[in-house]
């Protein structure tokens, strides 16, 4: 009996936390309340509020969302905040938050980050910091806007870049194969007839191609609730997953054309074929040292994709390639970012930081 007792007490707890979480997910508003690390707002404008996390005591650190994803995707909850980890260790980390985009935005195309929204944000927080050159790191389409912002403006005081899931050969994402095959014989138009009558891709379909991205885990999930439901911390990981999901806003029109006909159909970041406002963007004009890092399970950006950032950067001082475990959005916020993406990045920005220090 003795044995007994003891089994049903070490039980309770799970079993308590169990039904919790089961109430949480099934009637309440979830196993957690969502946190995000506090921040500041420093500026706004139309598709350009920065935020700036903790003080300005530490070296200055830019995160670059992609298009059609919250700002969030840097700080998803504790343990999953690249932010809050880039703070702790002693950076000041700030970013963009674009909002949502409208049927109003349709004609904002990838000029409009390149040449004004992020060059605005990298000078704003250099001025924030008397000066001093800023470390920039994008996540997705956040490092293609980011590697072209640098190329295309090489005079701005840019530390560092820090590309993490970002394709640059896209013959190699075989997702998007049959897309390349059919725009052999029709152009980008079937891709963008429907986008350009509505404004762009809406969120809704965003939403549901990010999915579509992960078939495993959509249709497992049931059985992955039912085998971790004791599991607080698990189930916490997983619901901020789907909830950064629920909030992705849409493409604006211009942008996913240029998405499609220059990335996808023209593999132009591989071939130093963007045009944006009437000139081509060399991303040999880069000059900044850069990191990319690349995720063993990315669908969206595979290995062999973001590898041939290597032999595009010719005129970077140090291109450094890395890969990691996990899929596209668990380079950034998934179980073993901390030690594998995080630490990365660490030792880069300690490395590039010490080099401009004994610079000046």
């Amino acid at each position: 009996m003795r044995d007994i007792s003891g089994l049903i007490a070490t039980w309770r707890p799970t079993l308590g936390d169990a039904a919790r979480n089961a109430w949480g997910l099934s009637f309440g508003d979830g196993v957690e309340q969502p946190q995000r690390t506090p921040s500041t707002l420093i500026s706004s404008g139309p598709h350009r509020d920065l935020y700036r996390f903790g003080d300005a005591a530490g070296a200055p650190v830019l995160l670059v969302p992609p298009l059609a994803v919250t700002a969030h995707c840097y700080d998803l909850r504790p343990g999953q905040s690249l932010a809050a980890h880039l703070s702790s260790g002693g950076h000041t980390p700030y970013v963009v938050d674009y909002g949502t985009m409208r049927y109003a935005d349709r004609d904002l195309g990838f000029e409009a980050w390149v040449d004004d929204i992020l060059p605005e944000a990298i000078r704003t927080v250099s001025e924030l910091h008397d000066g001093a050159a800023v470390s920039v790191i994008g996540w997705s389409l956040g490092g293609t806007m980011t590697l072209l912002t640098a190329s295309a403006h090489p005079e701005l005081p840019i530390a560092s870049i820090t590309t993490i899931g970002t394709p640059i050969d896209y013959t190699k994402i075989p997702a998007i194969s049959p897309l390349r095959l059919i725009g052999k014989f029709t152009g980008e138009r079937p891709l963008t007839t429907v986008t350009d009558l509505v404004g762009g891709l809406p969120a809704p379909i965003v939403q549901a191609s990010y999915r579509v991205t992960a078939p495993q885990r959509e249709l497992l999930k049931p059985w992955f609730i039912a085998k971790n439901l004791h599991n607080t911390e698990t189930l916490a990981r997983m619901e901020s997953i789907d909830n950064f999901m629920a909030e992705m806003p849409g493409y604006p029109g211009k942008a996913f054309q240029q998405i499609c006909e220059q990335l996808i159909l023209g593999n132009g970041l591989l071939n130093d074929s963007v045009t944006l406002a009437g000139r081509n963007i060399k991303l040999a004009n880069l000059n900044a040292p850069v990191l990319s890092i690349s995720g063993a399970s990315d669908v969206i950006a595979p290995i062999a994709s973001a590898v041939a950032i290597t032999s595009v950067l010719t005129g970077s001082p140090s291109v450094r390639f890395e890969t990691a475990p996990g899929s596209h959005l668990g380079l950034v916020a998934g179980p073993t970012a901390k030690n594998s993406t995080w630490a990365y990045i660490d030792s880069f920005l300690e490395e590039t930081t010490r080099q401009v220090v004994s610079a000046n």
